[in-house]
C-alpha cells in the first residue's frame, strides 16, 4: 500500500530485455535504504527490488505490466517517480494507493498558469472507470485531486512543489501516464454495474 506522496526520483541507467521481461536499473538516493524483496512504486507501479547497492537498484517488469502501464516507454535517462510502501501507523498524507495501475491515459493539454499548471487527460471511451469532481486520482504515482471531471477526461491542478518534485515537470501533450483510480470508487462502480 502506498500514499501517492513521491519520495524521490529515479534515473533509468540500464534497460535490459530478457524474453518478455524488462529489467530496469535506476540510480536514486533511495537505493542505499532499499533491500532485496522490498516493494517500491515506480510511476505508480508496484515493483519488487531484485538487486541493489548504495547507488543503484534493479526491478523487473513482466509483459502484463509493460502492456498496461507506461513503463515500456522508459528510455535511458528517464525520470521515474518513486515511493516506498507506507509503514503501518504512519500518517496518510495522500490517499490509499495500491500500486496497481488500472490503465494509461494521454495528456491532451498542459497549460502553465501564473504559479500553477493545469494538465488534462483522456483515458478512453471504452474505459469502465470514472472520476468525480474533487475525487482522488493517482497519476504516475502522484496522489492528486480531480478538477473538471468529464466522461473519460479530467484535469488536475499542480502546485510548484509537486511540479518540481515529480516528473510532471517533464510531462507534455501526447505523453502517456499511468492511472490508478480511487479504490473506493472502483468498488462502488463495480457494485453499481452489477445491479
Amino acid at each position: 500500500m502506498f500514499t501517492g506522496i513521491i519520495e524521490a526520483f529515479g534515473h533509468v541507467v540500464t534497460l535490459e530485455k530478457e524474453t518478455e521481461n524488462l529489467h530496469i536499473t535506476l540510480e536514486s538516493t533511495l537505493a542505499q535504504e532499499l533491500k532485496i524483496d522490498q516493494s517500491v512504486a515506480h510511476n505508480g507501479v508496484c515493483l519488487t527490488v531484485v538487486k541493489c547497492d548504495t547507488k543503484r537498484y534493479t526491478v523487473t517488469a513482466i509483459d502484463e505490466t509493460l502492456r498496461k502501464t507506461n513503463l515500456g516507454n522508459l528510455q535511458l535517462g528517464s525520470i521515474v517517480n518513486l515511493e516506498r510502501a507506507m509503514k503501518l501507523g504512519d500518517r496518510l498524507d495522500g490517499h490509499m494507493v495500491q500500486g496497481h495501475v488500472d490503465q494509461t491515459a494521454e495528456c491532451i493539454e498542459a497549460i502553465s498558469k501564473e504559479g500553477s499548471w493545469i494538465y488534462t487527460f483522456d483515458y478512453g471511451e471504452k474505459s469502465e472507470h470514472l472520476t468525480i469532481e474533487k475525487g482522488s486520482i493517482t497519476i504516475n504515482g502522484v496522489s492528486l485531486t480531480v478538477v473538471n471531471s468529464k466522461d473519460h477526461q479530467f484535469s488536475v491542478a499542480i502546485i510548484p512543489y509537486t511540479y518540481e518534485n515529480t516528473n510532471f515537470k517533464e510531462l507534455k501533450k501526447g505523453d502517456a501516464v499511468n492511472l490508478e483510480f480511487d479504490l473506493i470508487g472502483k468498488y462502488l462502480t463495480k457494485l453499481y454495474t452489477r445491479r
